[in-house]
C-alpha cells in the first residue's frame, strides 16, 4: 500500500516529534508548546491553518486534487495528564508533576504523519480531509468546543465520516488494532451528594442528625438499586472514589458527602440512573429527617461507533496489515472519551491501537500510570492508517 510506503519514509520524522511533545506534557485546553510543535511540524504543506480561540487547537484543510467532494475528518488529541513520570525513557517529560501518561503525544505525531502521507497523495484524493488536533480530551472536553468553533464545517461543508485510534500501553499485543460497532465505551457522568444534618457529641447521637450513617447506607443502596432495576446486558458502573466527614471520632459532624463517577453504555440507561439515584439519595435522606444536596453532573456520551463506517474500517485494517493485526472487542469499555461528540455528529468509527511495550501485555502499566510505557515503532502504522482510511473513504 502506498500509504504504508510513504508512512515508513517520515518514520524518523513523527518518531522526533512524538519524543519532543512527550518531553513538554501540558494540561487542559491551553497548550502553547504543544501547539508550536505541531505547527513546526506542518510548516511547508499545502495546508488551511486554523488556530482555536478558546483553546490551544490546530485546525488544518487539505484540499484534494480531484475538486469538491466528501469530507473526512482525522483527529489527534493533544494534553497531558497531571502525574509524576516514573519511566526510564531518555525523553522523559521536563515538567514536574506532567506527563503524557495516555499516549496522546503520539496521536498527534500519528496525526502529522497523516498529513505529510495525504499531502504527498493530494492529487489523488476525491476531496478535502479536516486535521483536527484538539485539546482538552482529560478534563473539560476540548470536542464541543471545537465543535462550536467549526471544526466540522471546516472544508466549507460538513465532514461526511470521522475516525480516531487511540494507543493502549497494556492488555494488547504490541501492533493489534482492536474496536467494536456500536457502543464503544461509556458514558462518564458525576454524583455528588451532600447530607446535611446536625452536629453535637458523639456520646448522645439523640441530641444531633448524624449524617455518616445515613450517607454509608445511601452508598450501599445506590449499589443495590443498581443490581436490581437495571438490565444486567445494560451494565452501569457506579463508583464512590471519595467520602468524607467529621473531624474528631467522638464528634458527630454537621455534615457529609461524597462525590461518584457513574459509566453508562445506552442513553436510556444514563438517562435512568440519573433520575433513579437523585430519587433514591434524596428518599433516603428523609426518611432519616436529613437534608440533602445531589447533584448530577452529565460529562462525556457514550462513544458509539456506526456500524457501517465500523465494518469499512475493520475491512481496511485487514486489507493493509493482514487478518492476524485485528479484534473485534466483544464488549464495549468501561472509559470515556470526548470524541463521543464528534461522532453525535458525524458517522465514524474509533479504534484502538495496541504500543504496548512489555512482553507482557498483561502485566503492563496501563494507560494514566506514571510507569506507562508507549513504543512508538507504532507510529508510521497509526499514520498510514488514518491516511488510508480517508483516502477509501473519500473514494467512495
Amino acid at each position: 500500500m502506498r500509504t504504508r510506503e510513504l508512512a515508513e519514509q517520515f518514520r524518523e520524522e513523527i518518531v522526533t516529534l512524538r519524543r519532543a511533545l512527550h518531553q513538554v506534557p501540558e494540561y487542559d485546553l491551553d497548550l502553547p508548546k504543544t501547539q508550536q510543535l505541531i505547527l513546526d511540524a506542518l510548516e511547508g504543506l499545502p495546508l488551511e491553518i486554523t488556530l482555536g480561540k478558546e483553546l490551544s487547537s490546530v485546525t488544518a484543510v487539505l484540499r484534494g486534487g480531484g475538486g469538491p467532494g466528501p469530507v473526512v475528518l482525522l483527529r489527534g488529541d493533544m494534553d497531558a495528564l497531571p502525574v509524576a513520570e516514573r519511566t526510564d525513557v531518555p525523553f522523559a517529560s521536563l515538567h514536574p508533576g506532567m506527563m503524557h501518561a495516555c499516549g496522546h503525544d503520539l496521536h498527534i505525531a500519528g496525526l502529522v504523519g497523516a498529513a505529510k502521507v495525504l499531502c504527498a497523495m493530494r492529487d489523488e484524493l476525491a476531496g478535502d480531509v479536516v486535521f483536527m488536533f484538539q485539546p482538552g480530551e482529560e478534563t473539560t472536553g476540548g470536542a464541543p468546543i471545537m465543535i462550536r468553533e467549526g471544526v466540522l464545517d471546516a472544508a466549507g461543508r460538513r465532514a461526511d465520516a470521522a475516525y480516531g485510534l487511540h494507543v493502549g500501553a497494556s492488555s494488547q499485543p504490541l501492533g493489534m488494532w482492536s474496536s467494536r460497532p456500536g457502543s464503544f465505551m461509556a458514558a462518564a457522568d458525576q454524583l455528588s451528594v451532600r447530607v446535611v444534618g446536625a452536629g453535637t457529641h458523639g456520646s448522645t447521637p439523640y441530641r444531633g442528625k448524624d449524617p455518616i450513617p445515613v450517607l454509608c447506607e445511601i452508598v450501599t443502596a445506590l449499589q443495590t438499586m443498581i443490581t436490581r432495576q437495571f438490565d444486567v446486558f445494560d451494565p452501569v458502573v457506579l463508583t464512590v472514589g471519595r467520602i468524607a466527614g467529621g473531624t474528631k471520632e467522638n464528634i458527630i459532624p454537621d455534615d457529609a458527602f461524597f462525590d461518584a463517577t457513574v459509566r453508562t453504555f445506552s442513553e436510556v440507561g444514563r438517562a435512568k440512573i440519573q433520575e433513579a439515584s437523585i430519587q433514591l439519595v434524596e428518599g433516603l435522606a428523609a426518611a432519616h429527617g436529613l437534608q440533602v444536596e445531589a447533584e448530577y453532573r452529565v460529562g462525556y456520551p457514550v462513544t458509539v461507533n456506526n456500524e457501517a463506517e465500523f465494518n469499512f474500517a475493520r475491512d481496511t485494517i485487514l486489507d493493509v496489515f493482514g487478518p492476524d493485526r485485528f479484534r473485534e472487542r466483544p464488549n464495549p469499555r468501561c472509559g470515556a472519551e470526548d470524541f463521543s461528540f464528534i461522532l453525535q455528529e458525524v458517522p465514524g468509527v474509533y479504534l484502538n491501537l495496541s504500543a504496548c511495550a512489555a512482553a507482557d501485555p498483561d502485566a503492563a502499566a496501563d494507560n494514566h500510570s506514571p510507569l506507562a510505557n508507549f513504543d512508538d515503532s507504532v507510529l508510521p502504522d497509526g499514520a498510514a492508517l488514518l491516511a488510508e482510511l480517508a483516502v477509501r473513504r473519500l473514494a467512495r
